[in-house]
């Protein structure tokens, strides 16, 4: 089975129904298929060869997303370009991971042109929305293409994506996911995604298609279900985009998730056809999580994932957010849910041993989700993926009831004085406070204690709060040890293209000139 036989199922249902909508742009199922049909014949008469790179440079746009899905009926492998990076990170990641065909918007042509001289490896660049020089016309050269469906066999453990990780440790390294692995994800979600055999889902792609949105929508492909397509997730085009299409399901990161709650009129908008509304990709205060569910109703679920392990690792359910007819307590609202059934976690020690309940360790998972390993580094794969458990860097527990917690990533754990701070717990703290919109925690050098816990805070809109305030909260709730000692406040935190806070870039302020003992 290949992944694009989920869309080859929601084609089935119906060709004639609606598959994309871009504002008053509709594309049916049928025209769909022929289509990417076409473009994937136009592929091989280039001579791609099985689990060839081919990327997708393009903001939201369902053109771009039908190549996506033409480089998989091509049997090939998709390299999601983050159109939001800049431009040198994305020829890092083109010419690194060896892409042979670019697709690209016309909107970056200046961009791709500048950069050619770099991309060695590019043999053919198809412009989807025009004519520009040097590079194939994607509406003319697909129109020459037979409608007929290609015959390419595929293999469970075929590459049909190289995903980037976020580079935030580093440079990006090339995430090699099989359609075993996408399956699963697949499968993993439509568990806890669940609907009545005569209603289709109407997914809503707000974020970036090249990010968790583009494969998020599968589960509502393979039903037959529409997809709705916003250029980005602007408030009030989303707002208006459920009401008007009565979306059933869509993913937000928490970070957008807080500006829509503060945003005027939220209560009086009508979210009654929600059924899921997904987030993840970072942690969510508690504080805000208990506004979302008052706002948008019990419909939050939380996704845990990473790249490595195809974005399923454990979900919170949306009933899993109430206990006895109320809204759970900080610790069950805090954590991301249990494991997803198609796969296993265990939380290990340094030396790779399992963790009883309650103990704190690094997260690892084994399944049928988990990459390949990284592209062209098998030192790195081997150091990440140790006897079958792929160590996700993350460190937390799972508590007895089966609920996974995550107190830090890693690289993020603060040691002051020889005691371990774990900065999402004083987030969490600080993130109650209604003047803040989000805030991250890093350890900064300090003569005596080695590191200093400081919290560097972005505020909400027109709303303010002191230094003192925020500290003494801290002390009160967290005690000397994991209160920040200091407090910097900042316009706006950097965030990577898809909204993580980058602590390595504030890290990087604070220690320069400095060793950073761990």
């Amino acid at each position: 089975m290949a992944i694009i036989d989920f869309f080859d199922r929601g084609c089935s249902i119906d060709p004639d129904a609606d598959y994309l909508i871009f504002g008053e742009q509709r594309t049916t199922y049928g025209e769909a298929r022929l289509f990417t049909n076409r473009v994937a014949n136009g592929l091989l008469d280039l001579g791609c060869r099985k689990e060839a790179k081919a990327a997708v440079w393009s903001a939201n746009d369902p053109t771009g997303w039908l190549c996506t899905l033409a480089i998989w009926r091509a049997g090939m492998a998709w390299m999601p370009i983050n159109p939001r990076n800049g431009a040198e990170e994305n020829a890092y990641v083109l010419d690194t991971f060896d892409c042979e065909v670019l697709f690209f918007q016309s909107a970056f042509a200046a961009q791709v042109a500048s950069l050619r001289p770099q991309l060695t490896k590019v043999r053919h660049y198809i412009c989807i929305d025009g004519d520009v020089p040097d590079a194939l016309s994607l509406p003319k050269w697909a129109a020459t293409q037979s409608e007929a469906c290609p015959d390419v066999q595929t293999d469970n453990d075929d590459v049909c994506a190289l995903m980037s990780t976020g580079g935030t440790t580093g440079k990006p390294k090339g995430v090699m996911t099989t359609h075993r692995a996408l399956q699963t994800m697949v499968a993993n979600y439509l568990s806890a995604l669940n609907y009545p055999a005569d209603q289709k889902p109407v997914n809503l792609a707000a974020a970036p298609l090249t990010h968790t949105a583009g494969v998020f929508s599968l589960m509502a492909t393979l039903r037959g279900g529409k997809v709705v397509i916003l250029p980005k997730p602007d408030p009030a085009l989303l707002l208006d985009a459920i009401e008007k299409h009565r979306v059933t399901e869509f993913f937000l990161p928490p970070t957008v998730i807080y500006v829509l709650l503060d945003l005027p009129g939220i209560a009086e908008r009508d979210f009654s056809s929600l059924r899921y509304f997904l987030y993840g990709a970072a942690p969510m205060s508690p504080e805000k999580l208990r506004r979302a569910l008052k706002t948008f109703g019990p419909v939050m679920i939380q996704a845990f994932g990473q790249t490595e392990a195809a974005a399923s690792i454990s979900c919170l359910r949306p009933e899993e957010h109430f206990v006895d007819g109320e809204i759970a307590p900080e610790a069950r609202l805090s954590s991301c849910g249990r494991p997803f059934p198609f796969l296993r976690v265990t939380i290990r020690d340094d030396d790779n041993k399992a963790l009883p309940d309650g103990q704190v360790g690094e997260i690892c998972v084994a399944g049928d989700n988990v990459m390949k390993g990284y592209y062209q580094d098998a030192a790195k794969t081997a150091e990440t993926v140790v006897g079958g458990w792929l160590h996700t860097g993350d460190v937390g527990y799972l508590d007895t009831e089966g609920f996974l917690h995550i107190t830090d990533r890693k690289k993020d754990m603060i040691i002051t004085g020889g005691f371990n701070v774990y900065s999402s717990e004083v987030e969490g703290v600080i993130n109650s406070l209604p003047a803040v919109q989000d805030c991250a925690v890093v350890g900064v050098p300090d003569e005596k204690w080695g590191e200093a816990v400081k919290a560097v805070i972005e505020l909400s809109p027109g709303k303010q709060v002191s230094a003192e305030e925020v500290i003494a909260l801290c002390k009160g709730k967290l005690g000397s040890v994991k209160t920040p000692k200091s407090v910097d406040f900042i316009d706006r935190l950097p965030r990577s293209a898809n909204g993580k806070v980058q602590k390595r870039d504030l890290r990087d302020k604070y220690w320069q000139g400095a060793t950073r003992q761990i």
